[in-house]
């Protein structure tokens, strides 16, 4: 649930897609250090192209209606249905054009070689000359790989499969010097290593296919991994400045979520560095302003956010710590009118800073904003003790009302409160309930794990709350989730349940780890419950791996 009227720029509709393949053909091959691996055709783009002009791609191009009328010039698997088939041919047709690479039988199901490319024209048109020469063409021979879309922000985009085939052998590329230009044999990994280098331009998805592609050691094993017929991953990338510099991300990176709920039509105009010195604005309602305390606990520092406009005011979501620069920063971001200071839990990255914060609005005149939450437990640290101005009750709703001055109309912004434990005995969320954005806390993060310390952590509270934050999403249409560290989190509840499914994967190998070494230590246990993560971690882990052993011994019926 997104409201248009608190989006940040006017939104504008993206370029259309146009269809189109690409194929990577595939062969096995040694590489200039000796090693056996699998190599990938590339080719270098002209330089007068409109898309992509000078980088090296894989050869490919739109699909075009010849493409979908010849499936009966075609062999295929039964699994290929009819947008799967009119691809593959697409592709065939594109790299024997390009870079005069067939894929085709002859009636006897012979695979085309270079005498039978050499006899064909690559000028005119590759189809018409199958049925002249009773070729068929192989589009049983390729499987498709990975889906790409092209970004938002770009004037020309692309629907476009992935494609993979072995090359037939004794073909060899010849670029057709119009197009494509310079092909070469190369593995995934020198390719990648060369682009780094400044010496091979590679557009993102190129290099995002590449990535993976270099994990295969075989040509077979490629093909094996796509033999289910359905991409291997599917992305359409979003675009932000890093840098000052345009920088792209698929889904599972961590600034995709904040990109696609800043800049929906993907305009390039959202800046991703990590910085303390100003808020960034999410929404017209919604800041954020970062801590200077970065470290191995808090990322690039704790978030604190300020939710309102200047025609209702503000609430200010966990101040952070007592950073009286910080705090200031916040305040003239707020343009002084904080009605209410909220704080999700009292660990000390997130609720020092209330009291002086508050003070601070007293100072210039305003009345005191209470400072709200719950009180932390008997079993919270020293350094985590925190008494609210008022308890918030679970499910309360914190209003902002106001009236917009052009328009008179009324100005709603509704925070329903939401008890969490598990992190912290007195943890909350917040729902921003008209624009469906949830204020996690430190119970979900962007870019690493929440750490369940006992004995004021709880992993059975932990999970039993990701249940209930998972029912909000779908009460309030949660699309966003804010957290208290790192970028915004998109797809809300598909992210609580990959939270979940990963939980509740540790805790099967904490189980395992028990069961293995009955008599083992802590210690023990970690080494082989968290085998991936790396050794300097695990003091941490540690604690998590506490809360997994309670719950477990608790369902088992081993603790009171």
């Amino acid at each position: 649930m997104t409201r248009p009227s608190q989006l940040l720029h006017a939104q504008r509709e993206p370029a259309p897609l146009r269809p189109a393949a690409t194929v990577l053909l595939l062969r096995d091959g040694t590489g200039p250090d000796g090693q056996p691996g699998t190599e990938v055709l590339m080719t270098r783009r002209s330089m007068s192209a409109s898309f992509a002009p000078g980088a090296y791609v894989f050869p490919g191009g739109g699909i075009d209606a010849a493409d979908a009328a010849a499936h009966g010039l075609a062999r295929h698997r039964p699994q290929q249905d009819g947008t799967a088939l009119t691809q593959a041919v697409a592709a065939i047709r594109e790299s024997f054009e390009e870079l005069g690479i067939l894929l085709a039988y002859h009636a006897d199901g012979r695979m085309a070689d270079a005498g039978t490319v050499a006899a064909l024209d690559r000028s005119a048109p590759l189809l018409d000359q199958c049925r002249a020469q009773g070729l068929q063409l192989a589009a049983d021979q390729v499987f498709v790989l990975a889906h790409w879309i092209t970004d938002r922000d770009l004037p020309r985009r692309f629907d476009v499969p992935f494609l993979v085939a072995r090359v037939p052998a004794g073909q060899e590329p010849v670029a057709d010097e119009t197009e494509q230009f310079e092909p070469v044999w190369v593995r995934p990994a020198d390719a990648l290593a060369r682009h780094a280098a400044g010496q091979f331009f590679l557009i993102f998805p190129t290099i995002r296919t590449l990535e993976r592609l270099q994990n295969y050691a075989s040509v077979d094993a490629v093909l094996a991994a796509c033999a289910h017929g359905t991409p291997l991953w599917t992305s359409c990338p979003r675009a932000g400045l890093l840098g000052g510099q345009d920088a792209r991300y698929m889904e599972h990176e961590p600034p995709y979520g904040e990109l696609d709920m800043v800049s929906p039509d993907g305009q390039l105009n959202h800046t991703l560095d990590w910085q303390t010195e100003r808020p960034v604005a999410l929404r017209k309602n919604v800041q954020r302003l970062t801590a200077p305390n970065p470290g191995v606990m808090t990322g690039p520092g704790t978030n604190s956010y300020l939710v309102g406009d200047p025609d209702t005011g503000y609430v200010a979501i966990d101040p952070g710590p007592a950073d009286m620069e910080h705090l200031e920063r916040l305040w003239r971001a707020a343009g002084g009118d904080i009605r209410h200071i909220v704080c999700t839990h009292s660990h000390p990255d997130h609720s020092p800073g209330a009291a002086p914060l508050q003070a601070l609005c007293v100072q210039h005149g305003r009345a005191a904003p209470p400072i709200l939450g719950l009180p932390s437990a008997p079993t919270a640290r020293a350094a985590s003790a925190f008494t609210p101005d008022r308890t918030l009750q679970n499910k309360e709703r914190i209003a902002l009302t106001g009236r917009a001055p052009e328009s008179d109309l009324a100005i709603n912004h509704t925070l329903q409160v939401l008890h969490t434990p598990g992190h912290a005995a007195n943890h909350l969320c917040l729902v921003l309930e008209e624009d469906g954005l949830l204020f996690s806390g430190d119970h979900i993060l962007n870019g690493s794990t929440t750490v369940v310390d006992p004995p004021d952590g709880n992993m059975a509270d932990y999970i039993d709350s990701l249940d209930l934050l998972s029912a909000a999403c779908a009460r309030y249409q949660i699309e966003f989730i804010l957290p208290a560290h790192g970028y915004v989190l998109g797809h809300a509840p598909q992210a609580i349940a990959q939270l979940r499914a990963h939980r509740m994967k540790r805790e099967a190998k904490v189980q395992t780890a028990m069961l293995a070494l009955p008599d083992g230590s802590l210690e023990d246990w970690v080494s082989l419950a968290y085998d991936d993560v790396p050794p300097r971690m695990w003091p941490i882990a540690k604690r998590s791996l506490i809360a997994h052993v309670e719950r477990i011994r608790s369902i088992a019926g081993l603790t009171p």
